[in-house]
């Protein structure tokens, strides 16, 4: 049993790429927690694709033992959370979990979009934050310079800020003192009922369903009987365990603790995140503030390219799903495609890494059609649907108007970028609520719709500023706007695969350059194939592929004209019966191709 006072909760906040994984591996290394001859790098990031893109997508936590200067024992709770926007959720839900905060901030690249995002949620989780200055060994590291930049855009006084190298382990001692001095210890009543928050869940296919839990009141031991208080469902604890990256094995865990039990649950589904644990018998009166769920807001359809490979597919988007609470999945069918799910992602980032979860850990070679987001179809009769396919959109004379989402989006860009944001930002329909500056940096706030972002905006955004914008954003809700839907068709026959939600104004010119790729995509075949956009019943674009010719008259050599007149003829009737009843091959590389629109 470890004292209260000797704790220390805290996670590890930062932008994308400005050390935090890094700086965790030193932590757990300086400790000892790991024996160097296991020591890898980015230890927590246990997935192969976090290791290979350098990025954390799951938040990972681990305890470390550690002496203080002071000649005390201190055990430290350490959650490593993710940087980029689209797993949000998973920073919000661990700053819930502890008490204080790491801010590390790279000298050389100074505040970022992401860092204010996180550092937000970290203020309002009520947490003392810690400032440090990573990558101090750089040549280009501007200590000073980046401390104002803390001070001026955040509003944290950053005089104390640690100057460490996590890389070289520079300034590490200091982090673990400054962690034990600076942060405070958790609260919490060991006699109380026990109340203990369900941090994560994820599924172990030896344990079954593990739980990370912090508690907040009370003792939870092994062999106890626990309650959901959201579910109502009740367990036998099996197994109480502490991550020192590995398991190991506890009889009990007191106030302040964090770490995972197992109880024999089959589905991660029956762990919600946010929920509180208590005892069957001695069960705590009100349960803890839960989070919001995780919203879905980017869909799009995932289809096997060979249609024999459905069954599979459905088997790992399950096992997937097992994991990943926040990703959503309905079957759906397309007269292009076959079979396959219609699913849900927080974002782009979110959707190629189960795309590339599924085509690696499972070797499913998948066609992932346009990402679209929920737009709101306001009926004529008062009723409201949710609209997450474009081919599903009712009759238009029963439609009286279409909402889109809305965010609010965060770019910090330096200045001598700022036009071409500025002009991005507006050609997407953008409006323009604020523009301050830090230093030689602008921070721009726009209201945009999402469906606009969720294509290609983030590429277009690193290519005009080469690299140096960051982007945050979060959702602000539905607004009217005119929206029609805009479909493709080959040979005349609608490929639902390919039709889109457009705004009316930018409709022809989406419909012109979707329908100048598709002629360069389809091979060309015996007949002429005409290839239009349309808007309901009207063509707004429209490009006609060339037949493949064969020369009929090559046996014809001198002689009278009306022969070789005669064999075309033929010819031509035989092309015009062929466009009739002809099928449009159109190959699996065309659609996605057609699907990444550039500019």
């Amino acid at each position: 049993m470890t004292d209260l006072a000797h704790i220390r909760n805290f996670s590890i906040v930062a932008h994308i790429d400005h050390g935090k994984s890094t700086l965790a591996d030193r932590l757990i290394q300086s400790t000892g927690t790991v024996k160097d001859r296991d020591m890898q790098e980015q230890l927590l990031d246990s997935m192969d694709i976090e290791r290979e893109r350098g990025i954390t997508i799951k938040a990972n936590t681990v305890r470390i033992d550690y002496t203080g200067a002071d000649g005390q024992d201190y055990v430290l709770n350490l959650i490593d959370t993710p940087g980029h926007v689209d797993f949000a959720y998973e920073v919000s839900r661990s700053m819930r979990a502890v008490e204080g905060s790491l801010l590390v901030v790279d000298a050389t690249q100074g505040v970022e979009a992401q860092t204010l995002a996180n550092v937000y949620q970290a203020i309002d989780a009520d947490h003392e934050i810690v400032p440090v200055l990573n990558k101090i060994d750089l040549p280009a590291a501007e200590p000073d310079r980046v401390r104002e930049q803390i001070e001026d855009v955040i509003g944290i006084d950053a005089s104390e800020a640690l100057e460490i190298s996590a890389k070289t382990g520079l300034g590490i001692p200091d982090v673990l003192e400054a962690i034990v001095q600076r942060l405070p210890a958790p609260e919490g009543n060991r006699d109380a009922p026990l109340k203990a928050m369900l941090v994560d869940s994820w599924y172990d296919p030896y344990l079954g369903v593990v739980v990370l839990i912090r508690v907040m009141d009370g003792v939870i031991r092994k062999g106890d009987r626990i309650r959901m208080m959201q579910t109502g469902a009740t367990y036998g604890i099996d197994k109480l365990a502490v991550l020192k990256p590995q398991m190991q094995d506890i009889p009990e865990l007191g106030p302040g603790e964090i770490g995972i039990l197992t109880a024999s649950i089959k589905q991660v589904r029956d762990t919600k995140v946010g929920d509180t644990i208590t005892h069957e018998k001695a069960q705590a009166k009100d349960p803890l503030p839960g989070f919001a769920p995780s919203v879905p807001v980017v869909f799009c359809g995932l289809f096997p390219v060979d249609s024999a490979d459905f069954e599979d597919l459905r088997n790992a988007i399950e096992k997937l799903a097992l994991n990943d609470a926040s990703f959503s999945h309905e079957m759906e069918t397309s007269a292009a495609l076959g079979f396959g799910f219609r699913c849900g992602f927080l974002g782009l980032l979110h959707l190629e890494v189960v795309r590339d979860r599924l085509e690696r850990e499972y070797d499913i070679d998948l066609i992932t059609t346009a990402p679209s987001v929920i737009y709101h179809v306001h009926l004529k009769d008062g009723t409201m649907r949710e609209l997450h396919n474009p081919a599903d959109m009712p009759d238009l004379t029963h439609v009286s108007h279409i909402e889109e989402p809305r965010i609010k989006a965060t770019i910090l860009v330096p200045d001598d970028y700022l036009g071409d944001v500025l002009k991005l930002c507006q050609d997407r329909r953008g409006i323009q609520l604020d523009l301050t500056y830090a230093g030689t940096r602008a921070m721009v706030v726009y209201d945009l719709p999402l469906n606009e972002v969720v294509f290609d905006f983030y590429d277009r955004l690193k290519s005009v500023t080469k690299g140096y914008a960051s982007f945050d954003y979060q959702m602000e809700g539905y607004r009217e706007d005119s929206l029609v839907k805009m479909q493709i068709l080959v040979n005349e026959e609608p490929v639902d695969a390919l039709s889109i939600m457009v705004h009316r104004d930018r409709a022809e010119t989406r419909g012109r350059a979707m329908v100048e790729k598709l002629k360069d995509l389809i091979p060309r075949h015996m007949f002429k194939i005409p290839i239009q956009a349309a808007i309901g019943g009207k063509v707004i674009a429209r490009e006609t592929l060339a037949a493949l010719r064969k020369d009929v008259t090559a046996k014809c050599y001198g002689g009278d004209a009306t022969r070789k007149r005669k064999l075309l003829d033929k010819q031509k009737a035989g092309k015009k019966k062929m466009r009739q009843f002809g099928k449009v091959e159109i190959p699996q590389s065309a659609f996605i191709s057609a699907l990444k629109m550039d500019g």
